[in-house]
């Protein structure tokens, strides 16, 4: 099964998990248990959007593997030729939880150690980003090909903050250096819309230190595909440490920005 296969899945299931996040989140609220810290919340609705999520590529791909959130899963790659599918059920739960409606369904395909197709469905929009290895990267059937923007004082810059106290202090000191040298930042609480945001051009770039695997595979690979460069700082490859994603003009003049910020240190 080729990337184009395997998108057209992550898609149908993506669509089905989002209409049943949307219809559980007044139910949802009232059933809040924490994961990390006492600001990590997670609601019934991520582990039962992601165990129908796990259900649905179960019934069409049984032999895949899946790492998801909530329930884990398959922590290494698959055998090799094999799929194993990163999950998000909720991204953005905080918003969620309080009924900002900005949140998404998150379904990527990897292969080999590399992710190949993604999807990112918008759940109060349906809005739906969608990109395969070489294949570009849409909107809704729009190709994606990011910002315009070629001078850092005049881009609007996405960023997130983690949950844990220490981090969160050492993340704001980052953007309030970061703040002075843009047009502005917007701290929106999904990566993985962000990511989105930026591979459209709704945002200039975006980064963030501490994002897991599932907040950045689809997203990753959504504005990978709409030309933006995605990796950590210095020339290291994007994971937990750093994320930044931006199109080339901007990729350098950011990095060097973040590297001098130490943007990628601290806990």
């Amino acid at each position: 099964m080729n990337e184009l296969e395997l998108l057209d899945i992550a898609v149908q299931v993506a669509g089905e998990a989002a209409d049943t996040a949307r219809r559980m989140r007044n139910e949802a609220i009232t059933d809040v248990g924490t994961k990390s810290t006492a600001t990590d919340v997670v609601t019934a609705a991520d582990r039962a959007v992601e165990q129908q999520v796990i259900a649905a590529l179960a019934a069409r791909r049984p032999g895949d593997t899946v790492l998801g959130e909530e329930f884990g899963g398959a922590p290494v790659s698959a055998a090799a030729g094999g799929v194993r599918w990163i999950v998000d059920p909720i991204d953005g739960t905080v918003n969620y939880l309080y009924g900002l409606e900005y949140y998404a369904v998150s379904i990527a395909a990897e292969v080999d150690g590399e992710i190949v197709a993604g999807v990112v469905r918008h759940a109060t929009t349906g809005e739906t980003w969608t990109a395969a290895k070489g294949h570009g990267a849409f909107r809704d059937g729009v190709r994606l090909t990011g910002s315009r923007a070629v001078e850092l004082p005049l881009s609007l810059i996405g960023t997130g903050f983690g949950y844990a106290r220490e981090r969160r202090a050492h993340q704001a000191a980052v953007a309030a250096h970061v703040l002075p040298r843009v047009r502005d930042i917007r701290r929106m609480g999904s990566a993985a819309l962000d990511l989105c945001a930026a591979a459209e051009g709704r945002l200039d770039a975006f980064y963030e230190k501490g994002l897991a695997e599932w907040d950045l595979a689809a997203g990753g690979l959504i504005a990978r595909e709409a030309g933006l460069l995605v990796t950590g700082l210095s020339g290291r490859p994007a994971g937990p440490d750093m994320v930044l994603a931006a199109p080339p003009a901007l990729h350098g003049p950011l990095d060097e920005l973040l590297t001098g910020l130490d943007a990628d240190a601290g806990p």
